[in-house]
């Protein structure tokens, strides 16, 4: 028997919001293929930030096209549009912060997540979710030179077996038991938006030290991969201010950027990667 638990409501969600994400416009849609896809479609029409969240999502997306599964009920789903003053060049980071920022939200409800370069969430060693940060410049009027980015976050919330038959790595959710998705909606998206007004005055450096704080192969041996080759295989050291790896090989220490680099773990796995945690 599925677990379901309570359904999303753009009212609830905006009236649990605290001061940072008090003026956000939320819209709840029951299906759609991708919220990230949705908001950057309408990008010319806002006039503010909009976060945009699914009960269902069909066509969700990962980095590098990789699909994202999820079912009515199993998820949290959602997508922030929001205007960032920085050029172009400056938002490299912002994927290392916006885990921080989702991370740190978890955390204060009660699960240890964990962050794997450069996007992933994990809890217990398996993955819990991901981010997906995409930019759209915008020329609306010629004194309007802001960069829209996109946030897409999704995080498993209950078990789904054919949900994590379609993986072939270790998958966790964060309970058995029916939670209140309204509330941890809200503290996530809080939590965002805090993040995206220090980061567009500071850019990725006062996140760095709290993102190695919650690196889950901070120090450890690990191994990258693109496109289904190895790449290197070293220590990973933690980021630089711009978000890329630093890695520690037998020779030198190299400066990995994003792309399609993967990054396993070169040590055994000790857990199952199913996680129950609950505390709302």
């Amino acid at each position: 028997m599925r677990v379901m638990s309570t359904p999303l409501i753009a009212d609830q969600i905006s009236r649990l919001f605290g001061a940072a994400a008090r003026d956000l416009k939320v819209e709840v849609l029951a299906t759609t293929q991708s919220t990230n896809a949705d908001l950057r479609s309408r990008i010319a029409e806002l006039s503010s930030p909009l976060l945009l969240v699914t009960e269902n999502q069909t066509a969700g997306r990962g980095r590098a096209g990789r699909r994202w599964h999820s079912a009515p009920g199993d998820s949290l789903c959602f997508s922030l549009a929001w205007p960032l003053s920085l050029p172009i060049d400056r938002i490299t980071g912002l994927p290392l912060a916006a885990g921080v920022a989702v991370a740190d939200a978890l955390h204060r409800s009660g699960w240890a997540v964990q962050l794997k370069w450069p996007n992933d969430l994990l809890l217990n060693s398996a993955k819990l979710g991901g981010l997906l940060i995409e930019t759209v410049s915008t020329a609306r009027t010629t004194n309007d030179h802001r960069v829209w980015v996109v946030i897409g976050v999704g995080i498993n919330i209950h078990p789904n077996p054919q949900r994590d038959a379609a993986i072939d790595y270790p998958t966790a959710f964060l309970s058995n038991q029916p939670l209140d998705r309204n509330n941890l909606l809200a503290k996530i998206t809080d939590s965002l938006c805090a993040m995206l007004v220090e980061f567009d005055l500071h850019g990725l450096r006062p996140f760095v030290d709290r993102w190695h704080a919650l690196h889950a192969h901070q120090n450890q041996q690990v191994t990258l991969y693109e496109n289904g080759q190895l790449l290197h295989e070293g220590v990973a050291r933690g980021i630089n201010d711009n978000g890329c790896l630093l890695l520690d090989t037998a020779t030198t220490q190299r400066i990995i950027s994003t792309g399609d680099v993967s990054l396993r773990s070169a040590l055994p796995h000790t857990t199952a990667g199913v996680t129950h945690a609950a505390v709302d």
